[in-house]
């Protein structure tokens, strides 16, 4: 039996979810939905997976556009992991709904909570509540992927009303404009111009000027370009300089690298 779990990723959450299911699921082929091996979306397998994070409680615009774009095979089983920070709000019903309207189902959708990446809000918690998230995130994927290796057809996962109610109408209100908000990045005088912003973003929005990044207004919103920079020069705003950067431990910037090819 054929599997394929494709993911975007900005800081290795979503490639260590897609790694682990990969394991549980034997014949798994994990896939960047933002390398050149994507094209893989559009032949045949007996379980197709998408792993991707929350952005403003919601499914990202490159994976929604992943999606809607591939080929659909109606025996195809199809699943959605969507790795959040404790909120994934309405974004797995989202998803269900637009693949309905797109002419195939989702038949599994699970919220596997990590250590938060966005760090406007702060940073990721401390040690010992990391390891805690990561423990846990383990086995809820265990527990995902025997559901999905029997083909279970399961209500998808979804945060409680509230978060379903406010954080779906501020998703609506910001969609349009994500790729804007790049506006509150700048670099500070830690820059020492190596490019590893521009390199390890999906976005392709980053170019260097005068040997200072500049953001162009394509942004998803993932915050690789900050998380990986090697000085911390990469700022978002007036707080972040104060907060500790986050990617996943188990994931490396070739790792990232090698997610763009």
């Amino acid at each position: 039996m054929s599997t394929r779990i494709f993911y975007y990723t900005g800081t290795g959450n979503s490639l260590w979810t897609a790694r682990q299911l990969a394991q549980q699921l034997d014949t798994a082929e994990v896939i960047s939905m933002t390398g050149t091996k994507k094209e893989a979306n559009n032949t045949r397998a007996d379980i197709v997976g998408f792993v991707f994070p929350v952005h403003i409680w919601g499914v990202p615009k490159l994976a929604l556009e992943f999606i809607r774009d591939m080929k659909k095979y109606p025996d195809t089983y199809y699943f959605a992991a969507a790795v959040n920070g404790g909120q994934v709000s309405r974004t797995l019903i989202q998803l269900k709904e637009l693949m309905k309207s797109w002419g195939f189902d989702l038949s599994s959708g699970f919220s596997i909570e990590m250590p938060s990446n966005y760090i406007p809000w702060g940073g990721p918690g401390s040690e010992d509540e990391m390891k805690r998230l990561n423990e846990k995130a383990v086995i809820k994927i265990k527990n995902a992927a025997v559901v999905i290796s029997k083909k279970e057809h399961k209500n998808v996962e979804k945060g409680p009303l509230w978060q379903r109610l406010v954080f779906t109408r501020i998703y609506d209100m910001s969609y349009k404009h994500t790729q804007k908000m790049d506006k509150d990045f700048w670099a500070d005088e830690k820059c020492n111009s190596c490019g590893v912003c521009l390199k390890v973003c999906p976005a392709k929005n980053i170019m260097l000027k005068s040997g200072k990044p500049q953001w162009n207004h394509k942004c998803f919103q993932c915050f690789a370009c900050l998380q990986w920079c090697p000085k911390q020069a990469v700022q978002y705003g007036k707080k972040t300089a104060q907060y500790p950067r986050y990617h996943h431990p188990e994931v490396t910037p070739g790792d990232m690298l090698d997610s763009l090819k």
